[in-house]
């Protein structure tokens, strides 16, 4: 509202100059003072419209954006703070062998087995026997008191002579079973397997008993012993 009462009297003093020029006389000329004047009612009317531009319009906001300053982080502080590992040295140790060789030499302490020989195995001439196993009542079997049965042992003729048909067995020691038997009834080549029969009887009195018995030719026994040994109870 002020301004525009301001422009109003400028307005008016502008009018009244010129109508003040207008009506003065076209011979006559103009005077030194009314020329200052004139120029000084122009100055103060440009002075004003100035003021009141730069008055009326708005300055512009400044566009120069500071620059940020640099924020420099914390040094970080390691977590790790085990201790540098420990350096290793090598140390070389060498070793000097020899080629000598070593002698062992065997010491005999004490007093050598002398082998016993067994008497009831030995060959006689070309014949010989081993005995290979139990084909039924094996040592320890218990019977009933004066039971009858037939022990039969496997054998092997180990000899260089055949047995013949006439080997049999040979009761050795006391017979406690009444027992009897039969010649062998075939050949039997070395080294072939064979199997020897008794018909026994047990004693009817309750205990252990044993027998032995041996293959012969008729006349010499060979080879190894077969036995029989049980129990006898009730």
């Amino acid at each position: 509202m002020k301004l525009k009462q301001r422009f109003m009297i400028v307005l008016l003093v502008l009018s009244v100059i010129l109508v003040a020029c207008g009506g003065a006389q076209p011979e006559e000329q103009v005077t030194e003072d009314e020329a200052i004047l004139t120029l000084a009612v122009g100055t103060m009317v440009a002075n004003f419209f100035e003021t009141q531009t730069a008055m009326v319009t708005p300055t512009p906001p400044s566009t120069n954006t500071p620059l940020p300053t640099n924020t420099f982080l914390p040094t970080p502080t390691p977590y790790n703070t085990l201790p540098p590992p420990a350096t290793w040295t090598p140390s070389f140790v060498f070793y000097t062998f020899t080629s000598a060789p070593i002698l062992l030499t065997p010491s005999v302490t004490g007093t050598l087995p002398t082998a016993t020989i067994n008497s009831n195995a030995l060959a006689n001439g070309c014949n010989n026997l081993a005995f290979i196993r139990d084909v039924n009542y094996p040592s320890g079997t218990e019977v009933a008191p004066g039971e009858s049965f037939v022990k039969t042992w496997k054998v092997q003729n180990t000899g260089t002579c055949d047995w013949v048909y006439i080997y049999t067995l040979a009761l050795v020691g006391e017979d406690h079973f009444d027992s009897s038997w039969n010649t062998l009834g075939k050949i039997v080549k070395p080294w072939d397997w064979a199997e020897l029969s008794v018909f026994v009887d047990a004693p009817k009195a309750d205990g252990t008993y044993t027998s032995y018995w041996r293959l012969t030719d008729g006349s010499n026994a060979f080879g190894a012993t077969l036995s029989l040994s049980i129990v006898v109870k009730e």
